[in-house]
């Protein structure tokens, strides 16, 4: 891969997650840590991404101001798509199902419409997806508004979390590791993720082939604590193999 190339791949990369660490970015791009060193050398002498210690981050640093919601979901939207309409079909009338924010389960919202079900959720561009749906009843969970990401989070929210149960919930993440852990980067959302685990019966997470194996800053669960990971052809196998010997549950869009 020329460096130009992969220079560009880095950086969308970085602006998809916030933070990455060398080893991933070298994953990714199967190339050695060293090679990575290298380039995050020149982008940072560019001034397009900041070094930190491990990895590299946006310029500003500032992990829970990420790229707006609407340049996320312009990325890889294909694979995304068929992960959402792969994932509608585990959906069952009369479920009461929790969607996390990200652009991914808005997306799931959009083949959610018409269905008979209640969905509960802290992202306000599922509330836009399905707010005229007279089928479906839609509870929105309160707490902190992140304008640039359209997601609620912070104390209000974990606490209303703890007051409801879910059949299923549907998780976003920013990547999933080799050995299988669901990692994100934005630091108030983690505790929002775990919470959300703990109301639901069953855990899916939403990730298409670019988030394997996957960056992040911190992980929100393990293989073990996920029934079913939806993703579409061309995840790594590696990191699916280490998921199923966990017990989850592989779906192909």
């Amino acid at each position: 891969m020329l460096a130009a190339i992969r220079h560009g791949e880095i950086v969308r990369l970085v602006r998809s997650s916030g933070v990455v660490s060398v080893q991933a970015l070298a994953d990714n791009l199967g190339v050695s840590p060293s090679t990575i060193r290298r380039d995050l050398q020149c982008l940072d002498a560019e001034g397009m991404l900041r070094r930190v210690r491990g990895g590299v981050t946006l310029p500003n640093g500032d992990l829970d101001d990420p790229v707006p919601f609407a340049q996320v979901a312009t990325v890889a939207a294909d694979d995304k798509e068929r992960v959402a309409r792969r994932a509608a079909e585990l959906v069952a009338d009369g479920e009461v199902v929790l969607l996390d924010i990200g652009t991914t389960t808005a997306m799931l919202a959009r083949y959610l419409r018409g269905r008979r079900i209640t969905v509960i959720t802290s992202s306000l561009a599922v509330v836009d997806e399905l707010r005229d749906d007279q089928s479906v009843e839609l509870l929105v969970l309160g707490g902190i508004l992140r304008r640039n990401y359209l997601s609620m989070v912070g104390m209000l929210t974990e606490q209303a979390l703890r007051e409801v149960r879910a059949h299923r919930l549907f998780l976003g993440t920013s990547g999933i590791r080799r050995d299988g852990r669901v990692m994100d980067s934005t630091v108030v959302e983690v505790p929002v993720k775990r919470a959300m685990i703990a109301c639901a019966e069953h855990t899916a997470v939403l990730a298409d082939r670019t988030k394997f194996p996957g960056t992040g800053l911190l992980p929100v669960c393990g293989p073990q604590d996920v029934d079913v990971i939806v993703t579409n052809e061309g995840a790594d196998p590696l990191t699916l193999a280490a998921c199923a010997r966990a017990g989850t549950a592989i779906a192909l869009a």
